[in-house]
C-alpha cells in the first residue's frame, strides 16, 4: 500500500467517523481509530485548511474544551470521493487475494495428493 492510499484511509475512516459523532476530543478519535493522538491532530488540521470539516468549541463532560467537528459540503463531496476510491482498490485488492486464494488451494491439493501416494508407497 503506498502512502498515498495510507493516508487516504486514515483520511476516509476519520471522516466517517466525525460523521456519526461529531462531539469528540482528538484523544478520543485517536483512541477509537487507533492512531496516534499526534496523527489524528494532523489530519484534522489539514482537513480543516481544505475547507472539508469545521470545528466549534464546546465544553465536554470533563470540563475541558474540546471541538465538534462537521463535514462541509467539500468535506460530503471529498468524503464521496474518498469512499468510491476506497471501495475500488478494496474490491480490486479482493479480486487479486481470491483468484491467488483458488491457485493456492490448486497446490495445496497437488500437494496432499502427492503426499498421500507417497505415504501409499512406503506402506
Amino acid at each position: 500500500m503506498t502512502d498515498q492510499n495510507k493516508h487516504e484511509e486514515s483520511n476516509i475512516h476519520l471522516l466517517r467517523y466525525l460523521e456519526k459523532k461529531q462531539e469528540v476530543s482528538q484523544r478520543d478519535m485517536a483512541k477509537h481509530l487507533g492512531i496516534s493522538l499526534g496523527k489524528v491532530n494532523f489530519i484534522l488540521k489539514a482537513l480543516l485548511q481544505k475547507g472539508i470539516i469545521k470545528a466549534r468549541n464546546f465544553k465536554n463532560n470533563k470540563n475541558k474544551s474540546a471541538y465538534a467537528y462537521y463535514l462541509t459540503r467539500k468535506g460530503i463531496s471529498e468524503k464521496a470521493r474518498l469512499m468510491i476510491s476506497f471501495f475500488d482498490r478494496k474490491s480490486s485488492e479482493y479480486d487479486n487475494l481470491k483468484r491467488e486464494l483458488i491457485e493456492l488451494e490448486k497446490e495445496v491439493k497437488v500437494a496432499k495428493d502427492k503426499l498421500s501416494d507417497q505415504i501409499n508407497e512406503d506402506e
